[in-house]
């Protein structure tokens, strides 16, 4: 058997009527940029989120990007976040002239410790990015305690949890700002790149909706300097077609994992953890094994497609090598980089291929 880790043409399969329709009605309006489509979807997402606003960009990491424009973030500024991330979480960061400062991790969620940024911040800091990794949201109440105690801004990098709760409130609805990635695997993916933003403060929200447009309001008028980061049309019918389905598939993917934790059950391998306080979303089921490379080699063999989300943390790659961390200065983090390993997990994932899945890895775990 052959399980992929994703296989998006059985989403596809299911609403290629109703995507089709929604392509062919762009098309016919040939209005390809902005316009109604994507303010209809700006505020279903605000709507979902429950948030006031939400401003739609050309990718997640634009989203972040923006965000960080938007608070005024300069060169010399630092920005606390973790390691334990894609690197657009801290590539917006640097782009901007700013200093990402590193804090481990929790060894459970693979979210940022909280208990160990109040240590990190200087007169300097401005900012805390909490990731919300792999669909689960990080400590948010405790990180927004320390910024509000410290006057710092907290944007929530949400590109991976769209729809996942934290003390029933939704991801992109904890912080300042809120940002999250329309990446085709995504949970709600588009057809390409896409982002949005979302907000209650109205000021930022304004702000952020010039920034997009090179700074431009009215046209061709340019208070700010900003940057082209407008979300197209076709993606937004794409994602008005997709959103509606968005929970049945979160739930989806929530049985999935729960039957993975039963099939792994007794096994010498570190299944998720859901806090109590959380709902898990599983853009990624993720576990850790100790012989993780001899893992994915084996699971390779047998057909079992995997990804290793991230191999190096942030603070040990080549480019950022001038900060000054050394191995073993965030030593969560890099163990877990050396251990962790994605297994498949999409809504459509059927229960026989799930059953492969572990067995592969059962025999593994047995071999060796």
């Amino acid at each position: 058997m052959k399980v992929p880790l994703i296989d998006l043409t059985r989403q596809y399969r299911a609403i290629e009527a109703e995507v089709k329709a929604a392509v062919e009605e762009v098309f016919a309006s040939q209005h390809f940029i902005l316009g109604p489509k994507v303010r209809e979807l700006e505020e279903k997402i605000a709507a979902y989120c429950g948030t006031r606003y939400a401003v739609s960009c050309a990718s997640g990491t634009d989203a972040l990007l923006l965000s960080l424009m938007a608070l005024g973030i300069r060169p010399g500024d630092e920005v606390i976040t973790t390691p334990f991330t894609f690197f657009a979480t801290a590539g917006s960061i640097s782009r901007l002239g700013a200093v990402p400062v590193f804090v481990d991790t929790d060894a459970d969620t693979y979210n940022i410790d909280p208990d160990l940024i109040e240590s990190e911040i200087t007169d300097r800091t401005k900012a805390i990015i909490p990731v919300h990794l792999y669909g689960q949201c990080a400590d948010m109440d405790w990180i927004n305690d320390i910024a509000a105690r410290r006057k710092l801004a907290v944007i929530e990098d949400a590109a991976q949890a769209i729809g996942a709760l934290y003390n029933g409130r939704k991801a992109g609805s904890l912080g300042t700002l809120g940002a999250f990635s329309f990446f085709p695997t995504k949970n709600l993916g588009g057809c390409g790149d896409g982002g949005v933003i979302t907000t209650n403060d109205k000021a930022l929200y304004e702000l952020i909706s010039v920034l997009r447009v090179h700074g431009s309001e009215p046209k061709y008028y340019h208070k700010y300097i900003g940057i082209n980061s407008r979300l197209d049309a076709l993606q937004a019918a794409v994602l008005l077609v997709k959103l509606p389905y968005l929970d049945k598939w979160n739930d989806a993917r929530r049985a999935n994992a729960a039957h993975y934790d039963q099939l792994l059950g007794g096994l010498p391998v570190g299944a998720p953890v859901e806090a109590a306080n959380c709902r898990h979303i599983y853009n990624q089921y993720t576990v850790r094994v100790a012989d993780r490379d001899k893992l994915v080699a084996s699971l390779k063999e047998r057909g079992v497609a995997t990804e290793i989300y991230y191999p190096v943390p942030l603070h040990r790659q080549e480019c950022y090598r001038d900060l000054g961390y050394e191995e073993g200065s965030l030593p969560v983090a890099e163990e877990a980089a050396r251990e962790v390993v994605s297994l498949p997990i999409f809504p459509e994932l059927s229960a026989d291929e799930r059953e492969y899945v572990a067995r592969s890895i059962s025999d593994f775990v047995t071999r060796t």
